[in-house]
C-alpha cells in the first residue's frame, strides 16, 4: 500500500508566494487576520484553494503583527477561545461566499505551541472549534495536549510533524531563538520529512532519537526559500513514493 500524507502550509500571510506554493500542497493554512492577513488576502487565498483543489482551513493566532503572532501572550482560555471564534467566522463567512468548505483549523505560532503543552488552553479551542463546526479536523503538534483536547471534545484531529523544525527529546519543538531551532539547509530538512513520514522517527537537537505520530507534515510559507523548499520536499515524496492526499481525504483519522 503507498504511504500517503497531507503536505500543508501556511499561507495567506502576505508573503507573496501563495499562487507559487498552492499546486505542490494538498492543504493550505489560511492566516484569518489575527497574525497576518486580511479580507483581501482570505479571500485571494480561498480561491487558490478552489482553484488548485487544496483543502482550506484556518490558521488562528494571536492578533500581534509586529511579533507574526510568535511571542506567547498570557490569555485567559475564554479570552483565546473568544479570539479564535471571531478569526473562524471571519474566514468562514469568505469561504461560504467564495464556495469553499473549509475542513481544518490549525492555530498559528506562539498559540499552536501554548495549546501543545496547555491543556485548560487547549480544552478551550477545541471547545471554539467544536461550536463553529464540529466537522472541522482540528491540527495540533504530534501527541500533544491540542490533539488530546480535540479528540475529548469529540473532534477529528491530526497529528503534525515539521520538515524545518528541530525537535527536543521530549517531542516539543526547540524554541525559536535556540541555535539550529530552524533547519535552514534544505537537504537537511527534506532528510529529516522523509525520516518522519518513512520511520516514524526524528533525530532531536539534544541528540535523542524519537517517534512522532504525524498524520500531516509542515512547510513555512514563509521561509526565504519557501517555495524551492516546497519543491524540494514534493519531489523527494514524489522519489520516494509518497502519496500527497488531504486531510479531509485520510483514513485513519482519529
Amino acid at each position: 500500500m503507498q504511504r500517503r500524507i497531507d503536505f500543508n502550509c501556511d499561507l495567506g500571510e502576505g508573503c507573496g508566494n501563495d499562487a507559487a506554493i498552492m499546486p505542490l500542497i494538498s492543504s493550505a493554512n489560511i492566516a484569518c487576520g489575527g497574525h497576518a492577513g486580511d479580507a483581501a488576502s482570505m479571500r485571494q487565498t480561498l480561491r487558490l484553494c478552489r482553484e488548485f483543489g487544496v483543502a482550506a482551513g484556518a490558521h488562528p493566532g494571536y492578533a500581534d503583527r509586529e511579533h507574526f503572532g510568535r511571542r506567547a501572550l498570557q490569555l485567559a482560555p475564554s479570552e483565546a477561545a473568544a479570539m479564535v471564534r471571531r478569526q473562524l467566522q471571519r474566514l468562514g463567512n469568505l469561504a461560504d461566499a467564495e464556495g469553499v468548505r473549509l475542513t481544518h483549523v490549525k492555530p498559528h505560532g506562539a498559540l499552536y505551541n501554548q495549546a501543545a503543552g496547555d491543556g485548560q488552553l487547549a480544552d478551550a479551542i477545541a471547545a471554539a472549534v467544536f461550536d463553529f463546526d464540529a466537522r472541522l479536523i482540528l491540527v495540533g503538534l504530534g501527541d500533544s495536549e491540542l490533539p488530546r483536547a480535540g479528540l475529548r471534545v469529540g473532534l477529528r484531529v491530526a497529528h503534525e510533524a515539521f520538515a524545518d523544525r528541530r525537535y527536543l527529546a521530549d517531542a516539543s519543538l526547540a524554541p525559536r531563538g535556540t541555535p539550529g531551532a530552524v533547519v535552514e539547509d534544505a537537504d537537511v530538512a527534506v532528510a529529516q520529512a522523509l525520516s518522519i513520514v518513512n520511520t516514524s522517527h526524528v533525530d532531536t537537537l539534544d541528540g535523542a532519537r524519537i517517534r512522532l505520530q504525524c498524520d500531516t507534515l509542515c512547510v513555512h510559507g514563509d521561509r526565504r526559500d519557501a517555495v524551492d523548499f516546497a519543491i524540494r520536499l514534493r519531489s523527494a515524496f514524489d522519489a520516494a513514493g509518497i502519496g500527497i492526499q488531504a486531510l479531509d481525504a485520510k483514513r485513519g483519522l482519529a
